[in-house]
């Protein structure tokens, strides 16, 4: 029979696991070198005057 601790344990290990996972996959796109260009531009965007 399942308890509400063990439950809780399931729920806060796989939301742990699922955020370090989501925080490595958008660091790897990030810093991922065929996106530096396009992160660049996005950067100087407020310093463009139209």
């Amino acid at each position: 029979m399942t308890t509400y601790e063990s439950w809780r344990e399931f729920a806060a290990n796989s939301g742990l696991l699922f955020f370090i996972l989501l925080f490595a996959g958008a660091t790897t796109y990030a810093l991922w070198p065929s996106n530096r260009e396009k992160f660049r531009r996005a950067a100087e965007t407020p310093l463009r005057e139209d």
